[in-house]
Formats: structure tokens, sequence, C-alpha cells
């Protein structure tokens, strides 16, 4: 505006509204910096939406401005959009300050816990800080956030600190738009914040000899071969030293966890060294802020205790990712065992009086602390394959931060999916954004069931999620189906049913950014089993899939499941009946009387399970490629009898086909294939005929686990190209729980490209059950948008 009669000009401002992760990340104080760099007057403060931004400024600087936001965010900031509207001729502020937060609706990201930043962990070694050896010390770059938030806006009275009032220092921080810790929610230190105990399995303190404090002691027990319950930022520990053979053989026999892999913790990257080989993606991950447990080869100069990973080549490592497992593993000599302080199958205990109950049997010391945990976080998982990270498990350091939908879904309802059975997360789709849940588990157990009730509850609260559909999937008797069901009667809600399979490839085409109007992938979907259209269980599918809908196009041959759920943790049951739909059990007796597995079956009750699947009682047909795993995996003496763990065979033959995966490509067994009414099938008659012949001549174990990797690459493969050249497609999707096999998913991946396709996999989201939900969500916004 012109200066009139010589009095001062005045400006025009803007209000800028910022939205996305930006609440307890530092945003604000970042605000406040870059305004008065540019010379800006006005205003920031937070609301359920987001941060509010009004500024005025001379012509060009609040443009200026605006871009700085983007390129200077604070770490762990994640800016989902900037809408700019005038605020037209008015009289600004004599400064820029921060605002109070304000209170309304819902709208912002909640941040994901983020390891302790470099800043904070220099205090906590520094012997002259105020803040050395605190094992709660963080600021705006780090620290928990969902772990212990309540409620949005995200300010210290909606979280488990409000009981922990800040002393005159910490407030000083608090309050000073320049400090790190400017209103860094959980700020503390040892005068006014949390603190740890460390006391026996009957729950008296230990009597500090020396005055060593309790961490530094919990760290000489743990050398000495004792197993710590450790009370950390998502959930508890148990911990123990990785390379001592007695307590780790220990803690497996007290936990029940009799061959799953333990995860493991290194004071540093050159630890990791000693033990694994690191790529440099690899170190990335392990430094990142997420601070996840990455999947590593096996490799160093150093062994481990042998029960640590049980037949497998990989190990889990991870970082400390907080100042306490910093200092517990300061003085460490070798990787401690971190798993999760629960009995197998069991949630992870949260509460103090929650662990001492449960984990008193395990664990011989605890190490808590007085914060409240108030949302369960699992540790992620990450493993890098065909060149990228690839997430397992979604949980700690990276929930839930959202995935922006594809373009065309800016005005989908908000939506509820549900998820899965198994590796359970929920969605919540709202404001073109997909809110998953951390991972939760699987709610066949009765605790996580009801830790499923109270995570769906908060997190409607958290984001003020008022639903006008629901999404489940197809199966009637999944308990997030049963309960999704009961809440769209009760609320009133529209009721979507969600085909499993359909749901891995879109939610893997809503991660790659392909819009609702994308013309039709082919979705290849390997996984254990998921209800199909026709009643029956599939696993080994090849859609023709797009958002709002798909078409069966091939499948692997359906085998029966003798038991039905029993022959996923019996594999030898899935051996007999591929053998008997192959081969004939007379014919494989007759031809191989000695091999092991002939011998081992003809032990079991046989005729009973001939009159089941006769019957069709409890044998239902399945064409799933996990069950095909199990039935060569018992075969070639890989937990023929049971298995403890879901997918234990498959991972026990991809660790010994690794070594001769790539020379066995020209050896790769064969398979069959025919069409029958318009849809393909792969079938392994073939397969197991060279299998078999292999088993008596005895051929290796690793060259056969290898061959038979191969043959599942080349039958998807080519299966793949038939079906893009029949239906002129150029992009392929793979997903499903089976794809997490590193030799598969590269093996059939490579071939693609060279054929010219492009091939999409999942990366943030899990190609397990851990991403249906966000598949569940965006059909279900697609039918709503396109009807």
């Amino acid at each position: 505006m012109a200066k009139q009669d010589g009095a001062p000009s005045l400006i025009e401002g803007e209000a800028i509204r910022v939205t996305g992760t930006v609440q307890g990340v530092g945003f604000r104080p970042t605000v406040w910096r870059l305004a008065r760099q540019h010379g800006l007057q006005g205003a920031v403060w937070n609301d359920a939406q987001g941060v509010l931004i009004h500024a005025w400024g001379k012509p060009g600087a609040v443009d200026r401005f605006v871009q700085s936001l983007s390129s200077e965010a604070p770490p762990l900031a994640r800016i989902a959009r900037i809408d700019r509207t005038g605020l037209g001729p008015g009289r600004p502020p004599a400064s820029f300050e921060i605002r109070a937060s304000q209170d309304g609706r819902a709208g912002t990201d909640v941040a994901p816990d983020a390891a302790t930043c470099p800043d904070c962990l220099a205090e906590v070694v520094d012997p002259a800080n105020r803040r050395y050896r605190y094992p709660f010390t963080n600021c705006t770059h780090c620290g928990p956030r969902l772990s212990i938030v309540r409620a949005i806006p995200y300010d210290r009275a909606n979280t488990s600190m409000s009981v922990f009032p800040m002393c005159r220092s910490c407030t000083e921080e608090y309050v000073d738009p320049s400090d790190r810790r400017f209103h860094a929610q959980p700020n503390a230190c040892s005068d006014c914040g949390p603190a740890v105990r460390l006391e026996d399995a009957e729950g008296k303190p230990l009597d500090l000899i020396n005055a060593i404090d309790p961490i530094e002691r919990a760290s000489q027990l743990l050398m000495e071969g004792a197993i710590l319950a450790v009370k950390g930022i998502g959930g508890v520990h148990l911990a123990c030293d990785a390379g001592n053979r007695e307590v780790v053989e220990r803690l497996r026999q007290s936990k029940h966890r009799y061959f799953k892999p333990f995860a493991l913790m290194a004071r540093d990257i050159a630890m990791v060294r000693e033990y694994a080989v690191i790529s440099v993606a690899e170190q990335a991950l392990l430094e990142d802020p997420a601070a996840p447990v990455v999947i590593l080869e096996r490799g160093g100069v150093k062994q481990l205790a042998p029960a640590i990973a049980p037949n497998q080549n990989t190990l889990g490592f991870m970082l400390p990712y907080t100042p306490l497992h910093h200092l517990l593993m300061q003085r460490a000599e070798r990787p401690m065992v971190l798993t999760s302080g629960n009995r197998s199958d069991e949630p992870q205990c949260i509460g103090n009086s929650e662990s001492r109950q449960r984990l008193g049997p395990i664990a011989e010391y605890f190490l808590l602390h007085n914060r409240r945990i108030v949302n369960r976080l699992d540790d992620s998982v990450v493993r890098v394959a065909a060149g990228r990270p690839r997430v397992l498990r979604r949980a700690r350091g990276y929930a839930p931060a959202p995935i922006r939908l594809p373009p065309g879904f800016e005005q989908a309802p908000r939506i509820l999916a549900m998820g899965a059975e198994l590796k359970n997360t929920f969605c919540l789709l709202q404001d073109g954004r997909a809110i998953l849940s951390q991972h939760i588990g699987d709610l066949e157990d009765a605790a996580t069931f009801r830790d499923y009730h109270r995570n769906l509850s908060l997190y409607r609260q958290l984001f003020d999620h008022q639903p006008s559909a629901i999404a489940v999937d197809l199966h009637p008797n999944y308990l997030s189906t049963q309960r999704g069901r009961e809440l769209a009667e009760s609320e009133g809600m529209m009721l979507n049913e969600v085909q499993h399979h359909h749901a891995h490839i879109t939610a893997c085409m809503a991660e790659h950014g392909q819009p609702l109007d994308t013309d039709a992938v082919l979705g290849i979907a390997l996984d254990g089993l998921g209800f199909g259209q026709d009643g029956s269980l599939w696993g080994g599918e090849f859609l023709l899939a797009d958002y709002l809908g798909f078409r069966r196009l091939a499948t692997f041959q359906p085998i029966p499941m003798p038991g039905g759920v029993q022959a996923i943790r019996e594999p030898w049951r899935n051996t007999y009946a591929h053998l008997v739909a192959s081969l004939g059990w007379e014919e494989v007796r007759s031809r191989f009387p000695q091999l092991d597995i002939v011998k081992f079956l003809e032990r079991k009750p046989l005729a009973t399970l001939d009159r089941m699947k006769e019957r069709g009682v409890n044998s239902p047909l399945a064409s799933s490629a996990g069950r095909l795993f199990d039935a060569v995996g018992a075969a070639l003496g890989f937990c023929t009898e049971m298995a403890s763990f879901e997918g234990q065979a498959a991972i026990e033959l991809e660790s010994v086909a690794a070594v001769s995966f790539a020379d066995e490509q020209p050896n790769a067994y064969p398979f069959a294939w025919e069409e029958t009414m318009g849809i393909g099938m792969i079938r392994w008659t073939p397969m197991w005929q060279s299998l078999l012949q292999d088993i008596a001549s005895g051929t290796e174990a690793a060259v056969m686990a290898a061959r038979f990797h191969q043959a599942i690459v080349a039958a998807v493969a080519e299966t793949a190209q038939r079906l893009v050249a029949r239906h002129a497609m150029t992009r392929v999707v793979l997903s499903g729980g089976v794809f997490q096999n590193r030799l598969l998913l590269e093996g059939v991946s490579n071939l693609l490209k060279c054929q010219g396709l492009t091939v999409l996999l999942p990366e943030r989201i899990p190609a397990n059950d851990g991403g249906l939900s966000l598949g569940q969500a965006v059909i279900a916004a697609a039918r709503y948008l396109k009807q």
C-alpha cells in the first residue's frame, strides 16, 4: 500500500497453514527463527489441524519465508502441504511471536518416536553437563512422541509427562524460542523428570554398592549372565548377553520362544561389523532416527550364541535409541539380546506391575522407570532387498507417520479399515492421508485383541476420526472383520468387504502414488492364506487389478490342508497333501521307500487324513504359496514335525538356499502350466518328481532349496510374462508375505524388469498382512468415489 501524506505504509500479510507432522518436532521455533531472519512480523501457533502462521512483511519476504519452511524444516518434521491466504491490509504486531496452542478438530499428524539425537547424546556423556547420565534426555529433535501422547494437540498436558512439573532450569529452556528444547513436551532432567529403578524379581530395590547408578549396575548384571527386564520407550524388553550360550538358551526356554530369532542391540556400528556384513544402505537404516531392527547377513570375525537365530544366515541388529540404552551399552563388550518383554505370541508388557507379574518367571532383575507408556510400540523391522529398504514390521519410529493418498483420492470420505487377523494394523483414512497404526500383532491372542480395541479407540480420539464407512477383510471369521461388522451396525456406517489379495496389491499401488483412475496392473500376491471369492483359501494369485476391482487370471494349484489350521503348525501335513495330489501316495511309497520323509509320514495317521479329505471335513483347498514352502521345507527336513512360528520353514529354506541360489538358476525344478475355464494354473507335479529324485540321490539340502526357489521365480515370472502379453499391461505389482523372501523378490523383479516391465514393490508399507489395512481403505474409498 502506497504512503499517503507521509504516513507509514500499512503492509499486507498472509495466513499460512502448514499441515503434516509439524507438532512436537520443533516446528514453531523454526518458524520463529526464519520469520525473524526474513524480517517478518506476526505470530505462529499450534492448533488441531497443524500450525497456523500470520505473517506480515515487505514484498517478496513472505515468499522467501515460505520457501525456507520446506528447505529448513526441523529433522523430524514432515510437511504435507502449505496453504496461503491473504490477510488484507492491517497493522501487524510489533514483532514475531509464538502463541499458545488452540484446541479444535484434530487434523494434524502425531510424530513417531525418534532415536536420541547427537546433541542430546553429547550432553548425556558429558560429566560437566547437568544432564550427565540422565536416561530421559530429549529435545524437539528426538525422544518419545506417539508412545506418550493421549490427545491432540501434542502438548505436555496431553502426554504422560503431565505428572512431572518442570523445574526452573527446564522451564527456562521450554519457553525460550532460541533453545532446541522450546516446547519439547517430554523435556525433563534428574531434578524434575522420570527416574529409573533397579530391583530384583521380588520387587526389592538393589543395594547399589559404592553408589553405582542403577543403569551401570544393570549393565554389570547383564555381563555377569543375568536376564533383565528393561523398560524402554515403547515397551519392556528382555535383555541378556548375546554371547553367553547358557543364558540365551535359558531365555528361550523361559520365554517359550524356541526358534524365532532374537533381536540384538549393539553399542555402535563398529560392534555390529564384528558379527555382520553392513552395506551403506543398511548402515543408514541403523543410524536413522527411526532406529529399526535391520536384518543383516552374518559375517565378521566374531560369533554369538548359536541360539540367537537358529538355522538362519541373518541377524537382526539395532543401535541404542534412547539415552537409557546408550548408557546400558556404554561399557558392553558384546551385543545384548533385546527381545520383546512377553511370552511367545503375547503382547509386549508396558506397565511396571504388569511386567513384574508376567515377566517374574523369566527375568531375574528389572530396570524400570516411572514414566507411563501410553501406546505400546514394538521395534520396527527393516530389510534391504532389491536395492531398497523394505519395512517388514512398521511400529516404533515409523508409525503413525501418514501416507499421502494418490491423485484422485482428495475427496475420499473418512474410512476406518480394520486390517487382518495376523500382523494386524488398522488404518484411518481422512483429509487426503492414510494413518496406519503401529503393528498390533496376532488378534488370535486375547490380550492382543484387547490391545487392538484400546488402540482403535485411542486413534479415533487422537485424530477425531468419525468414519462414514468401515472396510474389512472378506474372511467372515477374522476377529477384525467381526469387530468391523459390529461397528458398522452400531454406528450406522457402510460396510465394505475387501478380498485379501486385492488389498495387498492396492496397498502397494497407493504407496507408489498410482492415481485413482490408473489402468489395471498385474498384481501377483504370494502369501499364506486369504479368503477367496469362491469360498476357498487363496495364496498364490495373479490378478488383473485396479482400485475398484480385480479378476483372477491365474493361481497356484489348490491343495487340501488336512487339519485346517493344524496344517500350518505341522508342516508334514502339507507335504503329504502335496505328494498325494501330485504323484499319489502309493507311487511315492513304491518309488522312494527309503526317504526319511516317507518313513516319517508312514508313522502318521494318514488314513485319518485321507478320510477327512474325502468327506471334506476340515481340509480346505488352498492355493497358498506359504503352505507350498511348508511342504517343501518339511520334505527337506526343516521343522518337519512342528513349526514354532509362522513362516519358519520358509525362512530356513531361504537361509540355506542363499549360498547356491545364483548357481542353480539353470537347474530350477520344472513346473506345469494349464488353463481351465479361462484361469491359468501352475501345477507342481514335475517339481515334486525332481525334488524326490534329488533327495534320493543325496543332493545337498542347500542345492535343493536353491532349485526350489528358482522354480518359484521361473514359474511366477513366466506366468506374469504370459499374462501381461495377453492383457496388454506394462506394470506388475508384487506383494504378500512370501515376497519378504529376498531371493524371490529379487529373482522375480529382475526377470520382469528385463522384459521392460515396470515393477512396483512394497517399501514403506509391509508386504505382509501389516500393510493390508491400507489396501482395504483405498478400495473402500475408490468404491465411494466411483459410485
